[in-house]
């Protein structure tokens, strides 16, 4: 295995100076973020532009990876993650253009993975959902394949306020629709798997590496803490809103040992990538790197 981290948290910092920090500090690689460069933040941590995808010329390309490599840094997938089914149709085919063009820069780059959301209409059901991502994704699918790219869709709902209710906006969350996306989609398709979803859907952890190993292509480390006064106010079926606190690794209530051991049993070997969302760590560049190098500290026993 090795340890990675996801930029987004560094807007305003060139990549080849996050490649450089990181490097310095006992990472391996980056999961790098790849939002329209002209879009701004549409939520916390998202909006990053480190690579420009549009007209992404074959020379950059190998530019990129070659500076990275020279700092002891490999790309281990670049992640755009909007709604692919947004209910605005215009919107929608934004985004869907946009993921197909770092498709295609990651095609050009030799990245081997785009992590993404699958995406919903928060006001449809799992299953209408679904009937929708039937006529949306197979385009996207072709184009990955196409360009010898995986694309693995993390796991999290996204409901985690009001305008996300009640299904959220992605809808890749549980088993039953990973089950149905590979049986649609084939080897094209797999997880990003992010356990701290997991936990506060009371999903067990250990089963779903188990069943979906062969599938897990890339690894989100984000912890949740669960806010047992807010669970008491708010009850499970707030589904997280008033309860669920994303945290660094080490600071809420993944069981990492035990999903390490799950995951070596399956023979995971590629990169487990800190994703960083956690509010006590952030506000300025100095305290969002204290918590990266907080969960280095606490992964890197077993990433090895």
């Amino acid at each position: 295995m090795k340890l990675g981290l996801l930029t987004a948290p560094f807007p305003q910092t060139p990549l080849v100076e996050v490649a450089g920090w990181a490097a310095t500090n006992g990472f391996e690689a980056l999961e790098v973020a790849c939002w329209p460069a002209s879009e701004g933040a549409q939520r916390r941590y998202a909006g990053t532009s480190h690579i420009d995808v549009a007209g992404l010329s074959p020379e950059r390309a190998r530019e990129i990876v070659d500076e990275l490599a020279s700092k002891g840094i490999s790309i281990s997938g670049l992640g755009y993650y909007p709604n692919p089914l947004h209910p605005d149709v215009g919107h929608r085919a934004v985004v869907v253009d946009h993921l197909g063009k770092v498709i295609d820069a990651a095609g050009l780059m030799g990245v081997p993975v785009v992590n993404t959301f699958i995406g919903a209409d928060a006001s449809k059901t799992q299953d209408q959902n679904w009937e929708t991502a039937l006529t949306v994704w197979p385009d996207i699918v072709r184009r990955a394949q196409d360009r010898g790219v995986r694309i693995a869709i993390e796991n999290c709902p996204m409901i985690f306020s009001y305008d996300e209710w009640p299904s959220g906006h992605n809808l890749a969350y549980s088993p039953r629709i990973w089950r149905r996306m590979f049986e649609a989609f084939g080897e094209t398709v797999g997880l990003n798997l992010d356990p701290s979803h997991l936990v506060w859907q009371m999903i067990d952890i250990e089963r779903v590496v188990r069943e979906f190993g062969p599938r897990i292509w890339h690894v989100h480390a984000k912890d949740l803490q669960i806010d047992r006064e807010g669970l008491y106010e708010h009850g499970i079926l707030s589904l997280g809103m008033g309860w669920q606190v994303p945290r660094l690794p080490g600071l809420g209530d993944v069981p990492w040992a035990r999903l390490f051991s799950a995951l070596y049993r399956v023979g995971y070997d590629g990169v487990i990538c800190v994703e960083h969302e956690d509010r006590a760590f952030e506000g300025s560049d100095e305290l969002v790197k204290r918590g990266f190098l907080l969960a280095r500290d606490v992964l890197r026993p077993w990433v090895v």
